[in-house]
């Protein structure tokens, strides 16, 4: 029997209360204050699902919102000094500041907390008048017979593991709207499917990925540096994996610091947590830590393909915006302020396209005629660079930046998605990790446990194989299933307690939403969807 639902109709709909779904609903508002704008989090609140480094680039935020410091926007800690280091496994090697490529310059920008400064924001959308439903997650687009998106379905809460409805199910909403925007962070599920059903990718180069890690601490004041930014570059990766750290000296005597992987990566039996809780037992990181206590970890895809790997942002019925569709500006390692640009242009977008009937195909024009555009497309050749290896790249980052300022007469290509890098384990040097010591480095369990990670128990499992029998019967022999070494919260296992009959294990309840496995499983055999109502991490101050 097919289920009745409500239905609610709004002009806007936006997926996601991340900078560039925010950005758009206030940009609205803004022009036309009689827009009808709801915003759907599948967080439990706004900044619940928000992780990022974060050094951030004001420009986005004064254009939106001019008068944000008088608005007491959580944009405190100005930048004060930088540090590159080049780290060999015990001893490191200072990069001359002067010798960075401006756009690896911090000197105007802030250390910031996101998730915070999205829920700064979410109060002036809501001031406005914007309507944002944390704990719903749009679980289905709505087609009309044509393919046009008439809105987005939320999920349907109350269901068992089995699939059965329970006594508490209630059957998710209709949102039905003009236009749809898609503004979910890197690799929305939502956003993945109109990039494949529209063929929104057609004639762009593979998206490509990261994975990055966060953890937050509490260090001596001694020790301390408030507004120094800190990357390095080299150990504990080899010269052919793409890679490097964060360390910024945030307020409260707080380090923010992290490691990001490229997820092409070739090694199978490589971990990228245990390389980030590796990293950070060299001398040089481990004098910042010793004394300090961990308060806080995290983990999160980021989306680095760039400029070349941009999908068409429009389709019938709807926008795909921010890292969603992949705005981040990787040599800056920075995609708040994009993100908050690209929603701003399709908010302009959208109201022409309501009030004036102006196709939805403006935005691509828009965003040509913007410094997005311009900044994505300086930055274009950094990332595809790093095929070289790590020595080759940065001299050649260096010539396209410094001297040609981004504007060298070609464009450089990925050629493969992230998913087919990996090769046989009998071609793969296995990695002894050492063992965790509680103190600076620390196991899954106790890191996922930071995260505040709660998922209903009994519901359907929202990792979704196409295959369930792929990872016994193939990745494990091929590739010594590496989703047991990728996966940042040990969702992942093998269960070898009757050797002749080993298990695939999946622990759901672990997830945090960083979407790795939808990106970096071999044979893409597992698909990430929304779990139920506000299942996930929940992150404080990330």
């Amino acid at each position: 029997m097919e289920i009745q639902r409500e239905s609610m109709e709004y002009d806007v709909v936006i997926v996601g209360a991340g900078p560039a779904g925010l950005s758009t609903s206030i940009k609205l508002k803004q022009i036309n204050p009689k827009l009808n704008i709801c915003i759907l989090e599948k967080g439990s609140e706004v900044g619940a699902h928000i992780l990022s480094g974060n050094v951030f680039e004001t420009r986005a935020l004064d254009e939106l919102i001019p008068d944000w410091r008088e608005k007491n926007a959580p944009v405190k800690t100005k930048v004060k000094k930088e540090k590159f280091l080049f780290l060999g496994k015990n001893k490191s090697l200072s990069w001359p500041t002067w010798l960075l490529p401006s756009v690896q310059k911090n000197h105007k920008n802030y250390i910031i907390s996101l998730a915070n400064l999205c829920r700064w924001l979410a109060t002036q959308a809501e001031n406005l008048g914007v309507e944002i439903f944390p704990g719903f997650a749009a679980s289905k687009i709505i087609y009309d017979d044509e393919n046009n998106i008439l809105g987005v379905q939320t999920g349907d809460m109350g269901i068992n593991q089995n699939g059965d409805n329970k006594e508490s199910f209630e059957p998710g909403l209709n949102i039905l709207a003009k236009v749809s925007v898609f503004s979910e962070g890197c690799r929305g599920h939502l956003g993945k499917e109109v990039i494949r059903k529209y063929k929104l990718d057609a004639d762009k180069s593979p998206q490509q990925y990261g994975i990055g890690f966060k953890e937050i601490w509490e260090i001596p004041e001694k020790e301390h540096d408030e507004g120094l930014v800190m990357h390095t570059a080299g150990w504990p990766l080899d010269n052919s994996t793409y890679g490097g750290s964060f360390c910024y000296h945030a307020e409260k005597n707080q380090v923010f610091i992290g490691y990001v992987i490229g997820l092409d990566y070739q090694n199978p039996y490589l971990s990228p947590y245990d390389e980030f809780q590796r990293f950070k037992t060299h001398p040089a990181i481990a004098k910042i830590l010793k004394d300090g206590q961990r308060i806080s970890y995290g983990a999160r895809a980021l989306i680095e393909g760039g400029y070349q790997s941009l999908p068409t942002m429009h389709m019938p019925g709807a926008l795909i915006i921010g890292c969603d569709a992949g705005t981040l500006n990787m040599p800056k390692i920075k995609g708040s302020h994009t993100a908050m640009k690209s929603g701003m242009i399709a908010a302009e977008t959208i109201n022409e396209h309501i009030t004036e009937n102006k196709p939805l195909s403006e935005y691509e024009d828009k965003f040509k005629k913007s410094w997005i555009h311009k900044e994505l497309y300086q930055a274009r050749n950094v990332k595809p660079s790093f095929q070289w290896s790590l020595i080759p790249a940065i001299i050649f980052t260096g010539i396209d930046q410094i001297i040609f300022r981004g504007y060298l007469p070609f464009t450089l290509k990925h050629f493969h998605a992230d998913h087919e890098s990996l090769i046989p384990v009998h071609k793969a040097k296995k990695i002894d990790y050492p063992k965790y010591d509680g103190k600076l480095t620390f196991d899954k369990t106790s890191s996922v446990y930071l995260t505040g990670t709660n998922h209903e128990a009994d519901q359907p499992i929202h990792l979704k194989l196409k295959d369930p029998d792929l990872p016994i019967k193939y990745t494990l022999s091929e590739f010594d299933e590496p989703a047991q070494r990728y996966c940042p919260a040990g969702v992942y296992e093998i269960d070898r307690s009757n050797q002749n009959d080993p298990k695939f294990i999946i622990n759901a309840q672990n997830c945090i939403h960083c979407k790795t496995c939808d990106i970096k499983e071999p044979s893409q055999n597992i698909t990430w969807v929304t779990p139920e109502g506000a299942g996930g991490p929940n992150y404080a101050n990330m």
